[in-house]
């Protein structure tokens, strides 16, 4: 089987201050999860806020978190847009600055037909030698994979991978039988990390783990270890937490949660903004009542 990575992977925030990338935070953001031997890291993907950001703060992005991390995590750089030529030439960038490599999103408004998937991530693959990890998020782009695409896109020799986040159960228990044996497939939905586990997937890309990463990486380590019970009460007792970090659009709530740790700024560019006080509350509460119930499990 061809894959880039197994267990967890953070889908990483990018931290603001004063509208400029503040790289101080995202120093202790990486260290972070370094310490928490968080197997991969994804920089520029969608909690990333890429579509924000200028080329040149993108370079010094990847550039910043390759000298940090060195060889301690495997490096994904997301490269996805709308276009498959400035895909390509984004790609090559994370390729010259020393990504392991890429998370595709399916181009978006657009809206391609399945042949047109095919074709896209094709031509990306012939220009650019790095592993890529197929990103299917139908709700923000407005197509969905089918199973039976996914299946051709796997033959290509540099897709290694599908980071699903289409919220089918039905679709990935297709996917599940059909990749077996060919690609890595890994869980783009907190909520349903264990159920992807259950199935076979080879890890997890996460918004969580941005603020509980030993936890995020426990069930996924669990569940490869077979150790199916210890990991779904774990996974259980994040649901909550899982549930309210999407009570906004990603990545509106993972920064307010970030900020509540104290990890960064709550600072996102427009035309994102900061998360309405009840859902703030809502998710505080289960912020709080996550932590309580973990001092609670390690006395």
């Amino acid at each position: 089987m061809k894959k880039l990575f197994s267990g967890s992977c953070v889908a990483l925030i990018t931290p603001f201050k004063n509208g400029k990338v503040d790289f101080k935070a995202l120093k202790n953001l990486i260290n972070f999860q370094l310490e928490n031997k968080t197997d991969a890291i994804v920089i520029l993907g969608t909690t990333g806020e890429p579509a924000t950001m200028s080329s040149i703060e993108k370079c010094k992005i990847i550039e910043f978190a390759k000298n940090l991390i060195k060889n301690r995590a495997i490096l994904i750089v997301g490269t996805g847009s709308n276009s498959t030529e400035k895909t390509i030439e984004e790609s090559k960038i994370a390729f010259e600055k020393g990504a392991d490599g890429l998370l595709i999103v399916t181009p978006y408004y657009n809206k391609c037909t399945q042949n047109g998937l095919i074709k896209h991530y094709e031509k990306i693959a012939s220009e650019v030698d790095l592993p890529i990890i197929v990103y299917n998020v139908p709700s923000r782009t407005g197509v969905n994979i089918s199973p039976e695409t996914m299946l051709k896109l796997a033959d290509i020799p540099q897709i290694y991978g599908l980071k699903e986040a289409s919220g089918n159960i039905s679709q990935i228990v297709k996917l599940s039988k059909l990749l077996k044996d060919k690609i890595a497939i890994y869980s783009g939905d907190d909520s349903l990390n264990y159920i992807f586990m259950c199935l076979g997937a080879s890890g997890v890309i996460s918004v969580t783990a941005n603020v509980f990463p030993k936890q995020v990486r426990d069930v996924v380590k669990l569940t490869l270890n077979g150790n199916y019970e210890k990991a779904r009460k774990l996974h259980e007792e994040l649901l909550e937490v899982n549930n309210n970090l999407f009570l906004e659009v990603n990545p509106i709530p993972i920064k307010y949660a970030c900020s509540f740790y104290k990890m960064c700024k709550n600072e996102l560019r427009l035309p994102l903004t900061k998360m309405n006080k009840n859902n703030s509350k809502v998710l505080r509460d289960s912020l709080i009542k996550f932590n309580n119930l973990s001092k609670d499990l390690n006395n």
